[in-house]
């Protein structure tokens, strides 16, 4: 269960707490609540330095202990470190074992940060973001201790960030939570009824779930050929959001919903085959965003389309040198199955267009090992038709802290793709290299003259550096915020 985040103003009166928080920049001391003190030794140790932790006993006030946590030099101050100190806060409280804790922003500090709005929904997801944990699978899960914390800021300007801020880390959390599912706890047809359970609860959330018959119909024959491996039918997940009033536009996002692969009939290697539960992370950001689409709103109308396979291999798997018609009508001769990720994609991209006719169209995928060589696990790639999208959507990132990293889509890279035996191949000859951008490259025939970006996830998905509110061998929820900040600067 998620923490119990309250918000209130620093004016308001300061309750007992088992643990009071307050940050500060190097070269300036926190200012505690009238009635709260601590020795002088923990003033004198305590110097502001990023990541530096003092812990004190109170001496006086309603506080038990006192932790004062360092942020750095004030110019390097920005939403990522307070949203990592937020996390810093609720990750120590825990492991204390207290069942709640007050942080407390001031003002001025808010104001560096940028604005009390972003401050506030920083400082939130870190709280909510920094406190999760998945043990679902365990029969006896390791207790939790802290249940509530309580977030004081300045204004109501900074209450209302903290509450998106709880909303967007609560979404990414519910896309965590998707990840980090074993494959046969999250099968294709059990992502499609996540979704229509989302669309349940919501008054603005509607959900579509096309079956291999309906696909049949359409003709989407690389999203059915993938499956064909397996006794586990794929489906296409068609979530739409729409606002109250007259919609700005239309926008569109895909996720690539592989809840496990195998690679087909071209295997992959044993070793760390487990984290191919993974490669639903695409899926997991569309569905998470539509979470946060739910409590938050947006005033453009948003369709997510996921297209959610397994891919293994028996006698019925699709084999190398296949030629298999998509839903747009273009041929493509498979020559390695585990590059199956743009086969899916290609016709969620042309069911986009045909039945959504977006503004713009921006799919998710744990696309390729390259990205991960090219960038590790601390960028994501970004290949945009439009400086434009680009350049909105690397913004978009640096401000949640998901970063994008621009790589190149050439026409000569296109051609890489043409096949002699059909229009085209779903793998380039392995002497080209810039295995992302051939990626890339595949499906951008299948966007067509419509403004598209894609983002490949494959690093960022999973096995990130520890940030504090996120990092790891679990799935990051990357995505979730990154969309919806997207999605709210147009």
């Amino acid at each position: 269960m998620p923490i119990d985040l309250r918000i209130a103003s620093t004016s308001a009166p300061v309750r007992r707490t088992p643990l009071y928080a307050v940050l500060a920049c190097e070269g300036e001391q926190p200012k505690l609540p009238a009635g709260i003190e601590i020795p002088a030794l923990a003033w004198k140790e305590f110097k502001g330095e990023r990541n530096q932790q003092r812990l004190a006993d109170a001496s006086a006030g309603p506080a038990a202990r006192v932790l004062l946590v360092g942020l750095g030099k004030p110019k390097d101050l920005d939403a990522e470190r307070l949203r990592r100190a937020a996390a810093q806060v609720v990750k120590k409280a825990e492991a204390l074992k207290l069942d709640a804790c007050v942080l407390e922003c001031p003002a001025a500090l808010a104001r560096s940060a940028g604005s009390p709005e972003a401050a506030g929904c920083a400082l939130a997801e870190g709280a909510v973001m920094g406190s999760y944990a998945y043990q679902k699978m365990k029969s006896k899960p390791t207790p939790r201790h802290l249940g509530r914390v309580e977030l004081r800021g300045p204004s109501a300007r900074f209450a209302r960030g903290a509450e998106r801020g709880r909303a967007l880390g609560t979404a990414n959390c519910f896309a965590r939570d998707l990840q980090n599912a074993p494959a046969n706890h999250l099968t294709p047809r059990m992502l499609a009824a996540e979704a229509q359970k989302l669309a349940r609860g919501s008054k603005r959330v509607q959900c579509k779930v096309l079956d291999e018959r309906g696909l049949e119909r359409l003709g989407a024959g690389l999203l059915l050929s993938v499956s064909q491996g397996s006794s586990e039918p794929c489906r296409l997940i068609h979530l739409t959001y729409r606002p109250a009033g007259r919609a700005r536009g239309t926008l569109a996002f895909i996720g690539k919903g592989l809840t496990f692969d195998a690679g087909g009939i071209s295997l992959k290697p044993a070793a760390k085959m487990d984290e191919m539960k993974f490669d639903m992370s695409g899926a997991a950001a569309v569905l998470g965003l539509f979470h946060a689409l739910d409590a938050l709103g947006c005033a453009h109308e948003v369709h997510g389309v996921i297209a959610a396979s397994e891919n293994l291999p028996d006698g019925r798997a699709t084999k190398p040198g296949d030629v298999i018609t998509s839903m747009n009508g273009t041929t493509v001769e498979i020559l390695n199955t585990d590059a199956e990720g743009r086969l899916v994609l290609a016709d969620a991209l042309t069911y986009v267009r045909k039945q959504v006719e977006p503004d713009l169209m921006v799919d998710l995928a744990t696309l390729t090992g390259a990205v991960v060589t090219a960038l590790g696990h601390e960028w994501s790639g970004l290949f945009a038709s439009s400086t434009r999208l680009r350049d909105a959507l690397v913004a978009a990132g640096e401000r949640v802290g998901e970063k994008l990293w621009p790589l190149p889509l050439e026409d000569f890279q296109k051609e890489w793709m043409k096949s002699q035996v059909a229009d085209l191949r779903n793998i380039n000859d392995p002497s080209h290299g810039a295995g992302s951008s051939a990626g890339a490259a595949f499906l951008a025939p299948f966007a067509g003259d419509t403004e598209w970006a894609h983002l490949d996830i494959a690093g960022t998905a999973w096995g990130s550096m520890n940030r504090d509110w996120v990092g790891g061998p679990g799935g990051s929820g990357v995505g979730v915020r990154l969309l919806f900040e997207f999605v709210q600067s147009r």
